[in-house]
């Protein structure tokens, strides 16, 4: 005879442990509500019309990597295990209930990333609302200063400067947008520390905020690539005769991005990955929170996202996307949030243990 005590404590188990992960992201829901409330109230007292279809083409974005990434697990469980019977494997795989009590557990942040990113777009489109773009001129300046009197991209040059490398980072500078997807599910779902992964998306939400949104809306500026054609400022029209000289012998993936920007920016265009702006660097800033999580759960894995952030952080440049110094005042801001963010974790985990210890200390004896 199958004895029902158990079960139901394995089901009480399961809701307190949803309960407590819930709980323990407090933090992170209430920073990213109330930053998405700040974006809409801005963008509405700016006469922006806010709609959901960047929502719902995030989300679609998000199923669409989950299908990819059961078909590939799928493949790769198949051949490893070489079963008598596929569908039997699959079956027990996908209706194991510790992978859906992961599931069920991690949907509040997916929720939370759905919801919130398009927002994020939205203001980095509004810029030109708040701010004329102004601090180009100074950025080059700066990169000038650092680099002895040299654009930063000519001192690359000597080395990246041929087609088939160029279109290499090109390609590689474009795999930054799995970060966003598949990446930020792997945090999600991964079994891992919880304050680890509260910390990652704390730093994940409050870097889309505060550089993407709040340090490019005060540091207003549209790159290398975008300052001739939007500000009449001729002077990386080397550069960009380079790369387009480049793509006439090997594609290079970032020179039709960047038209496409410039178009949409023409036309005010608003949707998901919109916008043009250069300092900071968000490319660098998500780069570098995944460096600084991932070497904390495998040694390997963070040596190889060291290395895809220092490419990511020269391929900047190389690309004609920023100035030497947007990368280098994101790292700065990454390191402070990430502070910042594993100090609010701590607060918050303490406040909620003096909260449960007064509880327990208050409920009367039996």
């Amino acid at each position: 005879m199958i004895n029902s005590a158990p079960k139901g404590q394995f089901g009480q188990e399961h809701r307190q442990t949803l309960a407590q992960r819930a709980l323990g992201e407090v933090p992170i829901y209430v920073i990213g509500l109330s930053i998405m409330a700040l974006c809409i109230g801005l963008l509405m007292a700016n006469g922006i019309k806010i709609s959901v279809s960047g929502i719902i083409e995030n989300a679609r974005l998000f199923l669409t990597f989950t299908v990819i990434l059961v078909f590939f697990d799928v493949v790769w469980q198949l051949n490893r295990q070489r079963p008598d019977s596929p569908f039997a494997l699959v079956k027990e795989r996908y209706s194991d209930a510790a992978l859906w009590r992961q599931i069920v557990g991690g949907l509040p942040l997916i929720a939370m990333a759905i919801l919130v990113l398009p927002f994020f777009s939205k203001m980095k489109s509004a810029i030109p609302l708040f701010n004329e773009y102004t601090w180009d001129q100074t950025f080059v300046e700066w990169d000038q200063a650092i680099f002895f009197g040299y654009d930063a991209w000519q001192v690359l040059q000597p080395v990246l400067g041929y087609p088939i490398v160029t279109a290499f980072l090109a390609l590689l500078y474009h795999l930054w947008f799995l970060l966003l997807y598949p990446g930020v599910m792997f945090f999600v779902f991964y079994r891992m520390d919880s304050q680890l992964r509260r910390q990652f998306f704390m730093t994940y939400m409050l870097s889309w905020s505060l550089i993407g949104g709040a340090m490019a809306t005060w540091l207003a500026s549209v790159g290398p690539c975008f300052l001739e054609p939007m500000l009449g400022n001729a002077h990386f029209n080397e550069q960009m005769a380079y790369l387009n000289a480049a793509n006439e012998q090997v594609p290079i993936m970032t020179l039709r991005v960047q038209d496409m920007l410039l178009e949409w920016h023409g036309s005010s265009k608003n949707g998901l990955g919109s916008g043009i702006t250069a300092m900071p660097s968000m490319h660098c800033a998500i780069a570098l929170i995944y460096w600084l999580a991932v070497k904390q759960i495998h040694r390997g894995w963070g040596a190889a996202f060291g290395l895809f952030f220092i490419i990511t952080w020269i391929s900047s440049v190389h690309l004609a996307y920023h100035y030497a110094v947007d990368g280098l005042i994101s790292v700065f801001a990454v390191l402070a949030i990430w502070w910042l963010s594993k100090k609010i974790i701590t607060a918050w985990d303490a406040w909620t243990e003096r909260q449960a210890a007064l509880r327990t200390n208050t409920v009367p004896a039996e």
